[in-house]
């Protein structure tokens, strides 16, 4: 197959995350497969417009939304030439199928009701939040879907997608060794993105409350983002810039140390389609604790076995200084959470993800499609 692929940003943007990640392990799995696959993304300074990576073409123009008109206008003059076009809606569609009648896949992490409330108060965010809810599910209601879990599956669903138009394709994981052990000193990891609604004030808080139970405690806070300036003087308005260090983007040999050296992953999230850094975490022996609310959470954590659901900031404060005091047992959850991780992989989720595209395409083009000799269909 010919796929193209329409995202807001690739793995190298410096605002990239889960999604991302996600999307360049599918594109790779599909190039392994034998496919032809094109990325269309935003281009942040410093990257080129063009460029060749394990076989996957990354064709870069545009902004934060002017990425969305490039991307649509790509598809109106090279549409024809490709077989399926994977349209990633993160919140805003690109709007395929005004170009395209067939052929056409939506990737869609998780819904996005509670963001556009928080980083757009007011008309913006209820008019982005109409889009999503009312606009897209209309343009796109004859798309098959893909997400990463069945509450993303059911919040597609509840906005009105046919439920047998929607396939979960779950997350991979790279298997990687342990990289480091367990810190003698009580250590939270919090691996995101640095935007509002991920909520690392939360983690801050927390720890500001057990300060004097745990002054030995120290958080490490992994990841980029154009939140971060203000999570800075979060920590000093509370007093525990000194107990928390951020580090930004680091390799994945640093990112592994880290999570392996941590009691606890805290990703208090108001919303996840998965949460990938829960899985990263698992691999490396740590349990997670994160809010029940946030969807995705309740199929990437087991409550009470690789790690801990909790509803609210109250009950994340008690929860992390259970860990803290070791009346929880991390070493038990960590092992649990490692053991369940070993199943998921990468080459798995590209096979699934291609087989929806196989059956996409075959019923947009009259001709049949070539596939890689010996591929099972």
């Amino acid at each position: 197959m010919r796929v193209a692929v329409l995202s807001w940003r690739d793995p190298r943007h410096p605002e990239a995350g889960g999604s991302e990640v996600y999307v360049e392990e599918v594109a790779r799995g599909l190039v392994r497969a034998g496919h032809e696959v094109t990325v269309i993304t935003a281009r942040p300074p410093g990257l080129p417009r063009r460029e060749v990576l394990e076989g996957v073409r990354h064709r870069r123009s545009g902004g934060r939304l002017t990425v969305y008109l490039h991307g649509l206008w790509w598809v109106a003059l090279h549409g024809r030439r490709t077989d399926v076009v994977v349209d990633v809606i993160n919140g805003l569609p690109f709007g395929t199928p005004l170009v395209r009648r067939r052929g056409v896949v939506a990737l869609v992490h998780h819904v996005h009701r509670e963001q556009w409330r928080m980083i757009y108060p007011g008309w913006r965010g209820r008019f982005g939040w109409w889009v999503e809810s009312v606009v897209t599910p209309w343009l796109y209601r004859g798309v098959r879907h893909v997400t990463v879990s069945g509450t993303s599956r059911d919040d597609l669903v509840a906005l009105g997608r046919r439920p047998e138009r929607v396939d979960v394709v779950r997350n991979g994981l790279a298997a990687r060794a342990r990289a480091a052990h367990r810190a003698p000193e009580p250590r939270v990891v919090v691996l995101s993105r640095l935007v509002p609604h991920k909520q690392v004030e939360h983690v801050l808080d927390a720890v500001a409350a057990l300060r004097a139970e745990h002054p030995d405690v120290r958080v490490d806070v992994v990841g980029r983002g154009w939140w971060g300036p203000q999570l800075l003087e979060h920590a000093r308005s509370l007093g525990v810039e000194d107990l928390v260090t951020f580090h930004g983007w680091v390799e994945a040999d640093e990112r592994d140390r880290l999570l392996a050296r941590a009691r606890v992953l805290a990703l208090p999230s108001v919303r996840e389609g998965w949460g990938i850094a829960v899985t990263e975490a698992a691999a490396q022996g740590t349990p997670a604790i994160g809010y029940r609310v946030s969807g995705g959470l309740t199929e990437s954590v087991v409550d009470g076995v690789t790690g801990w659901l909790v509803d609210g900031p109250e009950e994340l404060t008690r929860t992390l200084g259970e860990v803290l005091a070791g009346r929880l047992d991390v070493d038990a959850a960590g092992e649990a959470a490692r053991e369940r991780v070993a199943e998921l992989d990468w080459g798995r989720t590209a096979r699934e993800f291609e087989d929806v595209l196989l059956e996409v395409a075959r019923r947009g083009r009259a001709r049949p499609l070539r596939v890689s000799p010996g591929r099972r269909r």
